[in-house]
């Protein structure tokens, strides 16, 4: 088990990695958290739902993502709740507070989960949440060595050298957990590190002399971690500006943004200038596309789109004659209304839409996830999935944006074909959609594959680890013998 010295530390990227490492090795493997906390959620081939880390988790694996591999997740719907999905499955929305005295209850369910990965593979590598130092919420754990002892798994603890302050916490997580805790961990690994390895010996030689830990290795800085989907929302305050390219797309940064790992495709592209929009900056004049996000809070986040002044924006973008394009929430909110009558996402209510679609849409309690291929309505596939609650009518849903392989539409678009909007999530992750959607008759634009990019990266990260860790020592904690390969 991956656990770090706080959230954004690289477990997601590290597991990943050895994920494909020991597959490169010809194990089966499968990945593992027991709880996360994410608005980035991927759809299993089951019509289940886990956290996007753990579906490119399995992806390294070369497996389907299933639901086991991320039985608890947390999708955040305000500051103080959110809604509880466990086992893939909507389980209603219990407040920050409520959560922390229910969790345990959720861990007989979070093993069963685990026990059925072990059954099938040979390895799993588990990512932990946040930290296992944060003590205060020890009580009741299933994220970090609550589960780590339940389940008797060693935990391999992970330190970001590049925040700073990376001996403090290390050595002070071994000061404040308590011995039983403090006997799950095998050893320590320092990630992120730039430049010479050896100005560190010393720092390193000095951690295992106050923690007694075993030193499982330095990891450079992965580069190739750029070019895998994120996780957190945190990153997206460093992908805020980027060089002037030849079709300029901006999303605007919503309070709650959901599954903003759909526009990576979009980031990767050699043609685009592509940026989020941070809160209490305009939308650009410039801009070719606006994209609309999802969100885990339509009505919420369209309040805090008018907050920001976005709608104004918006409206003198498309005099402009810009275009825009609403992904599920996003394409909720370009309709003339949209009504939670029962507060399926927060308090009941509604409000007016941006009135930029002829549609309106009712937030249900029944939740559609479903994995999705078909065709846009210009005749280039797509295959995405479907994660959304709300039912969407009106006259423009007569010209869908795109025709699924069941026969049934998808969307809606106005009769100058500027304005469109869609419940599918990975719409650019095709090269034949993304060069439809993002060329709009720009010459030059030729769209690569994105998922073979993906997965040259995971092989680069798991060269990179097998480079810089005693995977010999890894493997041994992990009860595997030695492997000859």
């Amino acid at each position: 088990m991956i656990q770090g010295c706080g959230s954004d530390v690289g477990k997601s990227v590290l597991v990943a990695g050895l994920c494909r490492l020991f597959a490169n090795r010809g194990l089966a493997v499968r990945p593992f958290k027991p709880q996360n906390m994410s608005n980035n959620a991927a759809v299993t081939a089951d019509g289940g739902e886990i956290g996007r880390a753990q579906a490119l988790q399995a992806l390294a694996c070369r497996t389907p993502p299933t639901t086991d591999m991320n039985p608890v997740l947390l999708k955040p719907q305000s500051d103080v709740g959110a809604q509880l999905v466990v086992q893939g499955r909507m389980a209603g929305a219990w407040a920050a507070r409520d959560y922390q005295g229910r969790k345990a209850a959720l861990l007989p369910t979070v093993l069963e989960s685990f026990e059925r990965l072990r059954r099938q593979a040979d390895l799993v590598v588990v990512e932990g949440a946040g930290s296992p130092a944060e003590i205060n919420l020890r009580a009741g754990d299933i994220a970090n060595m609550g589960f780590a002892r339940a389940a008797g798994v060693p935990v391999v603890l992970a330190g970001d050298i590049d925040r700073g302050h990376v001996i403090a916490a290390l050595v002070g997580a071994h000061a404040v957990l308590d011995p039983e805790d403090r006997a799950m961990i095998g050893g320590f690994l320092i990630n992120k590190f730039r430049g010479d390895a050896s100005l560190f010996d010393d720092g390193r030689t000095e951690i295992v002399r106050r923690t007694g830990w075993r030193d499982f290795g330095l990891v450079p800085w992965l580069s190739a971690a750029r070019r895998l989907p994120a996780e957190d929302a945190v990153v997206l305050e460093r992908e805020a500006e980027g060089p002037r390219r030849r079709v300029r797309i901006v999303v605007p940064m919503l309070s709650r943004i959901a599954n903003f790992d759909d526009f990576d495709p979009l980031r990767a592209e050699p043609e685009v200038d592509f940026a989020f929009v941070p809160p209490g900056r305009p939308l650009p004049g410039d801009a070719d596309l606006v994209i609309l996000p999802g969100s885990k809070a339509t009505l919420a986040d369209l309040a805090f789109l008018r907050r920001q002044g976005w709608d104004i924006d918006l409206l003198a973008h498309v005099r402009r004659g810009g275009r825009v394009l609403g992904v599920c929430a996003g394409f909720q909110m370009l309709g003339r209304r949209v009504m939670d009558p029962d507060g399926v996402e927060g308090p009941a209510g509604e409000a007016p839409g941006l009135g930029l679609l002829d549609v309106e849409t009712v937030l249900t309690g029944e939740k559609r996830l479903a994995l999705a291929d078909g065709r846009l309505a210009g005749g280039a596939p797509v295959r995405g999935y479907e994660m959304h609650v709300g039912r969407t009518t009106g006259p423009d849903m007569a010209r869908p944006f795109a025709w699924l392989e069941s026969g049934a539409p998808d969307g809606a678009v106005t009769a100058d074909g500027r304005i469109a909007g869609s419940y599918l999530h990975g719409l650019f992750d095709m090269p034949a959609a993304r060069a439809a959607l993002i060329g709009a008759g720009v010459a030059g634009v030729r769209p690569t594959a994105h998922s073979a990019a993906v997965d040259t990266a995971l092989n680069e990260i798991a060269q990179a680890l097998e480079a810089a860790l005693d995977v010999e020592a890894l493997t041994a904690l992990a009860g595997l013998p030695r492997l000859r390969y």
